[in-house]
């Protein structure tokens, strides 16, 4: 058990849910949806780069993370930056071109079958979604920033980290 430390406010009597999501406490309630730590924002749309596949984001986003993963470079050309959030709060609107494709054992990938757009991560039975920070349309600035990388001991060798965000060899 995690010793969870409640926002202001929330007691045991509340008909909120606590949502654990990796580091980050959300506390939903029928009406709203907030993030204990990250970034509340009421509704965001994105998509892939030719339209087919687009979605609604509403509650808090989680701080992007980039991962420097071979199984992210590969699918990204590049490390794969994304922010999260409960996979109830994502709605996809046109899903025409989406393809999910199952990345390992315990994870998927979701692209659009079209442009070859990176959008989605999901882990088995986590109840979250990962979507690619890039893909969001008009992100206010600020929200959802990177704030570390992780699997950094695959990261390819023809970049250098500087940006001085903490750095870390795994999850």
């Amino acid at each position: 058990d995690q010793d969870i430390k409640l926002p202001p406010g929330l007691t045991g009597g509340d008909s909120r849910e606590l949502i654990l999501v990796g580091e980050s406490r959300w506390v939903s309630t029928a009406e709203t949806i907030e993030c204990y730590w990250g970034f509340n924002v009421s509704e965001l749309k994105g998509s892939c780069e030719c339209g087919e596949v687009t979605y609604l984001v509403k509650g808090p986003l989680r701080p992007t993370i980039a991962c420097h993963c071979t199984q992210c470079r590969k699918t990204s050309g590049h490390y794969w930056a994304a922010t999260q959030v409960p996979s109830k709060h994502l709605k996809l609107v046109k899903d025409g071109g989406l393809k999910w494709f199952r990345s390992s054992a315990r994870a998927r990938r979701g692209f659009c079958v079209g442009c070859g757009s990176s959008l989605f991560w999901q882990m088995d039975g986590e109840g979250t979604t990962s979507i690619g920070s890039g893909t969001l349309d008009d992100l206010p600035v600020g929200e959802a920033s990177v704030d570390k990388h992780i699997y950094v001991a695959d990261k390819g060798t023809y970049y250098n980290l500087s940006d001085g965000l903490p750095l870390f060899d795994g999850w």
